[in-house]
């Protein structure tokens, strides 16, 4: 648990749901497919019982596909084993106002079996595992133990149509609210200022800190920016901003999505920052001896060596969907090489900063990504070129789409066999987690497989 203030205090929420202004509360945890899934409390009954003693959920809540049909394949949830519930703790640290709806306040859950033990396929139980190791290996190695900061840069298309009428549509013939490319432009962020600006102001309000807003090179496409943190905080906050800029839209009567790859332009990324400190704050990425030419300490050669070494391993953490394959194409921004760059975009991992600000950015992942998953596994990839002391690779300071570097996984299948076959993710993560998310692969996989795409129709209908 973060030792940060919490944006609400329980006692601010007790003089709040006295005075009227809080009547409801949202207990809430992220899914395997990111996700925010719980329940919504009368304010008074949260604080008399459920803040205490937490609430249950079915354990098939871990367990099925995007559309929430229970599928075969997971160990811990099933219909031969009855498909029962797992507890549903708050993190008091968590607890924040969501302004977007009023009178509401909501906290995230941790999740646990009834004898106490922790959910261990659960997102944030493991990333936590993950973050523990990581203050370990630093108490092991220096005395100090060591925390991941993390900032994750989400980017989002935004059409003028409601959700329901894109549903209804069957997500054909939208609208995009910018007609060309917009990457910096003010002018065009313009355009749907007044979204973005509740956005922000409102996620600032639950608690966050907003840097900026800047549009994006596809249509109707931009980020908006929040200040990294610790690197739990950080995904707790992903998961709610993401959830909650989908509800204000939805009341603004557009619509807004973080698919990967939505057209046949620019995908949605997620970039990932990270970067190590110490006990006492002190960087652990940075060289403070002036040798390496790039500003790395011995410790951050080997962190990102392990990048390296595992990223088409983990590349299943990173890219969890059919769709998420789609953004990987040269020149598009997103990558396709396994190699590092100082400041070099065109590299799967970039590095870049000084000083407390030293860190590397995995390009890697998409807007579909699940925060705790994709971090977890640079924290546990970061710790595997640590521990065997891996040797980092000369640096990509050139066009790396076109520099020889092995190949990310082109597709959810080659994912799934390379995390299958891992010996860096069962050493890190354990059989159980690698088994649980391997089955969603499948799952996912064998929903793909089986639908017939309006691209085949197109091309085949009279043609074939």
């Amino acid at each position: 648990m973060s030792d940060r203030t919490p944006p609400l205090s329980v006692d601010e929420l007790r003089k709040l749901v006295e005075a009227g202004e809080i009547d409801t509360v949202v207990l809430a945890f992220t899914d395997m497919q990111g996700r925010l899934q719980g329940k919504r409390f009368a304010a008074r009954f949260f604080l008399d019982d459920a803040l205490e003693h937490g609430t249950e959920g079915c354990n098939y809540l871990l367990a099925v596909d995007t559309d929430m049909n229970t599928v075969d394949g997971y160990a811990m949830s099933s219909w031969e084993r009855g498909y029962g519930d797992f507890a549903m703790h708050g993190d008091t640290a968590t607890l924040r106002r969501t302004p977007w709806n009023p009178g509401t306040a909501l906290i995230t859950a941790d999740l646990a079996w009834h004898d106490g033990s922790p959910v261990l396929a659960s997102p944030r139980q493991i990333l936590r595992r993950q973050l523990d190791r990581l203050h370990q290996a630093g108490l092991d190695r220096t005395g100090r133990g060591w925390t991941a900061y993390a900032g994750t840069e989400l980017e989002f298309m935004v059409f003028k149509d409601t959700y329901e009428e894109a549903w209804s549509r069957g997500y054909r013939g939208m609208n995009p609210a910018n007609q060309y490319n917009i990457d910096y432009s003010v002018l065009g962020t313009g355009r749907v200022e007044p979204l973005l600006r509740r956005i922000r102001n409102e996620m600032g309000a639950a608690g966050m800190t907003v840097e900026s807003a800047k549009g994006e090179c596809n249509l109707g496409q931009h980020e908006i920016a929040f200040r990294y943190d610790e690197a739990l905080t950080t995904c707790d906050q992903h998961s709610v901003y993401k959830t909650g800029a989908k509800e204000i839209a939805s009341q603004e009567g557009v619509a807004l999505t973080f698919m990967a790859k939505y057209d046949e332009r620019e995908g949605n990324s997620c970039h990932i920052h990270l970067s190590l400190r110490d006990e006492e704050g002190v960087p652990v990425l940075a060289d403070d001896t002036g040798q390496d030419p790039y500003g790395m300490s011995k410790t951050m050669r080997h962190f990102l060596a392990g990048q390296l070494a595992a990223m088409r391993d983990f590349t299943l953490l990173y890219a969890p969907n059919i769709n998420s394959y789609k953004r990987f194409r040269p020149g598009s921004f997103a990558p396709t090489a396994v190699a590092w760059g100082p400041d070099n975009r065109t590299c799967a991992l970039r590095v870049i900063g000084h000083g407390h600000a030293h860190r590397l950015e995995n390009r890697l992942p998409g807007g579909d990504v699940n925060p705790y998953l994709a971090v977890a596994g640079m924290v546990a990839a970061g710790l595997h070129g640590i521990e065997n002391e891996l040797e980092l690779p000369e640096a990509c300071t050139g066009n790396a789409y076109t520099g020889g570097a092995q190949h990310v996984p082109t597709t959810l299948r080659e994912a799934s066999e390379l995390w299958a076959a891992s010996p860096i993710a069962r050493a890190a993560f354990g059989d159980e987690v690698v088994e649980h998310y391997l089955n969603m692969a499948r799952v996912e996989q064998d929903a793909f497989d089986t639908a017939v795409t309006d691209w085949e129709r197109f091309r085949s209908f009279e043609r074939m």
